[in-house]
């Protein structure tokens, strides 16, 4: 899965088409995330000693992940993700549009660095 917790994403099906909001968690088990103010359900709660008065509760729910795209800052929109690794071994996540990075995957390893000479 290309999407991680606190990524940028832009919802690109469905109702709440067009919005960009942050990633709170990822199910990978079940190939979805959840997406801050996306996807809102009431939940409708008794009256309890934590919420005395009851009433309706407004919560996010998991969106399949195939219905978000990560944002590219460079590129100002949705990005197609591809994964590379760095001359120094690392893995890195980037824009298959404008090729900028969009972050690092994990510590160098020294077996995947290229050699010189």
């Amino acid at each position: 899965m290309k999407v991680r917790s606190n990524d940028e994403v832009v919802v690109i099906t469905g109702d709440d088409k067009g919005t960009r909001a942050k990633v709170l968690k990822v199910l990978p088990e079940r190939g979805k995330v959840v997406v801050e103010g996306v996807n809102l359900v009431y939940k409708h709660v008794k009256p309890n000693q934590r919420n005395p008065q009851g009433g309706r509760l407004s919560k996010e729910m998991p969106v399949d992940v195939s219905n978000v795209m990560l944002f590219c800052p460079t590129c100002n929109g949705p990005a197609r993700v591809g994964r590379r690794i760095l001359d120094n071994g690392q893995k890195e996540r980037h824009c298959k549009r404008c090729d900028s990075g969009l972050g690092t995957l994990g510590p160098p390893k020294p077996t995947r660095a290229k050699t010189q000479g």
